[in-house]
């Protein structure tokens, strides 16, 4: 039997359409199986698709790249809390996700919506011998967390500038490379690349920066951040530190609704 899965396309942490990073929101009424939503990721080619379903007064979220299902998404949370928001009218101004990484909660503060997630712990790590070939410029401190590694480079300039290798970046351990800089007009930056997981450059990874604001609260002794991530179509991000939380803000634009239409079973019996 097809079924009819509603599927919405949101810019998160945008002001405007066409910047931020687009994501994929599917809400399909119950579970499906791993297959057909690892099949419609593919589909999307995005570089996530989000499938929410109710649970009671909160909701599950799972979150898969075109290749791989990932542990922690922020822009696809974001994206999938404006659809429930704004498109769904959910009441209230707090939502609650269950998640592999635990539970995630969004609020809304007019337009801006601010995720709840779980920081990051840092640690000094060697610097792989190869990785300032792969990314073209010196690299000044070496970090890993959770995921992925954090790399410190010495101006915005030089982080704008950056070419990466992603062949030689794709064999770097976890799910890809975080790159930082402070800002010249805002407290840090970052690019993010992420080819173990089939995304080249991710344009803004809030999931990122549960890394960002704990690594830049011990170098600049603050708590409260105002971010970007500069890719080509970047982003904006305002963050806080809150004991072992950080809260990441941002907006969002729709700019698709749609359907999707499936056969669950077909997928199942591998038709």
């Amino acid at each position: 039997m097809i079924q009819s899965i509603p599927l919405y396309q949101v810019d998160a942490f945008a002001n405007r359409l066409f910047q931020g990073n687009p994501a994929a929101v599917c809400l399909p009424g119950q579970a499906l199986p791993d297959a057909l939503m690892q099949q419609i990721a593919a589909e999307n080619n995005l570089a996530e698709t989000a499938f929410v379903i109710p649970q009671g007064d909160h909701f599950s979220i799972r979150w898969f790249t075109p290749t791989v299902e990932v542990d922690l998404c922020g822009h696809a949370t974001l994206a999938s809390a404006f659809i429930l928001f704004f498109v769904k009218s959910f009441p209230g101004d707090h939502i609650r996700f269950d998640s592999k990484s635990g539970p995630l909660y969004v609020s809304r503060k007019d337009e801006m919506l601010v995720m709840d997630f779980p920081a990051d712990r840092l640690e000094k790590a060697p610097l792989p011998e190869w990785l300032p070939e792969a990314l073209g410029v010196q690299i000044l401190e070496t970090w890993t967390g959770r995921s992925d590694y954090l790399v410190l480079v010495d101006s915005e300039k030089t982080l704008i500038g950056i070419k990466p290798d992603f062949r030689m970046l794709s064999s770097l351990p976890g799910r890809g490379l975080i790159v930082t800089a402070a800002g010249d007009n805002l407290d840090f930056v970052s690019r993010c690349f992420f080819p173990q997981s089939g995304i080249d450059e991710d344009p803004v990874t809030g999931s990122a920066h549960t890394s960002l604001v704990p690594y830049w609260n011990n170098k600049l002794g603050k708590t409260r951040f105002v971010a970007a991530q500069r890719s080509a179509r970047g982003g904006t991000l305002y963050c806080d530190l809150e004991g072992d939380r950080v809260h990441i803000g941002g907006y969002a634009r729709l700019y698709l609704e749609g359907t999707v239409l499936v056969d669950p079973k077909a997928v199942e019996e591998g038709d």
